[in-house]
């Protein structure tokens, strides 16, 4: 992996030991610029548009990636009716998330909501240590079929899910954004923590050193505007029609303990919110 001199504080380079090879990796850092010149090779009207592309209503996190410094942007509302389509728990009693029993709190608290939808489930993890985990402890436990990811190929995961119409699915992050589940087969998404990315990455590494090198705040200007977004797509899987309820569960305690936590809460459609398992129950079997 060969990089010229003016390039290499713009790239970040890493190598990957798999078992029978070595791969070398080179990405930038930034790019804004490299962007904004295939923007100049194609003059014409650039759109963009998703409903995870503003925090808030704020796109200037998507705005700042791509170097658009002089792009128009709007929101327009969701044809859902979150409030009365979707109650979003956040529940009380939970220890923070570096505690050693977490996963087996979130599952203990999963179990009656399971219950109460009758399967009809996606738990949705950060890390695949926390899935296996919570596999582990559901085995048992659980009286409906349950899928995990990595036991079969993703759209099969899928196809089965919806078949069975009254299973659970545990996944990390593929199943936090581009799934498309409606109708009676899916009421209950549970995510069991903020959904920060890995501090082992890399690329998130050195894109954080940059950002601190140049002044600015990591955490507040690129973790926690990432992490939103993520939030929001995963919980982008409950409601996919107008005819779709469901319940939204977050576990994680610093939504609410912490100062970031409000970023989090003002970019997440407008469901209405209970703190109470009983009003969850309730919604489940109504």
């Amino acid at each position: 992996l060969v990089v010229s001199p003016e390039d290499a504080e713009q790239q970040v380079r890493w190598f990957e030991v798999h078992a029978h090879s070595v791969r070398l990796n080179s990405t930038p850092l930034d790019v804004a610029g490299l962007f904004q010149g295939q923007m100049a090779c194609h003059p014409a009207a650039w759109i963009f548009t998703s409903a995870t592309l503003a925090v808030g209503e704020s796109f200037e996190h998507f705005q700042q990636q791509l170097g658009l410094t002089k792009a128009e942007t709007a929101c327009w509302d969701s044809p859902f009716d979150f409030s009365e389509q979707a109650l979003w728990f956040v529940p009380k009693g939970l220890p923070d998330p570096a505690a050693p029993n977490y996963t087996d709190k979130v599952m203990e608290l999963a179990l009656p909501m399971l219950e109460a939808s009758k399967g009809r489930a996606f738990l949705l993890f950060t890390s695949h240590r926390a899935l296996h985990q919570a596999a582990d402890w559901l085995q048992d436990r659980l009286d409906y079929p349950l899928f995990i990811q990595g036991s079969a190929p993703k759209a099969e995961l899928l196809k089965q899910f919806v078949e069975h119409g009254n299973a659970v699915l545990l996944g990390t992050s593929s199943f936090w954004e581009g799934v498309d589940v409606r109708g009676e087969a899916l009421s209950l998404v549970i995510i069991d923590k903020l959904p920060f990315a890995s501090p082992g990455d890399p690329v998130l590494k050195a894109r954080l050193d940059a950002l601190r090198k140049a002044g600015g705040n990591p955490f507040m200007q690129y973790q926690v505007p990432q992490a939103a977004i993520a939030l929001k797509q995963g919980a982008g899987r409950l409601i996919r029609d107008v005819t779709d309820r469901g319940v939204l569960v977050l576990c994680d305690p610093r939504l609410l303990r912490k100062n970031y936590g409000h970023t989090f809460l003002d970019a997440m459609p407008p469901f209405a919110r209970t703190r109470a398992l009983d009003d969850v129950l309730a919604f489940l079997k109504a």
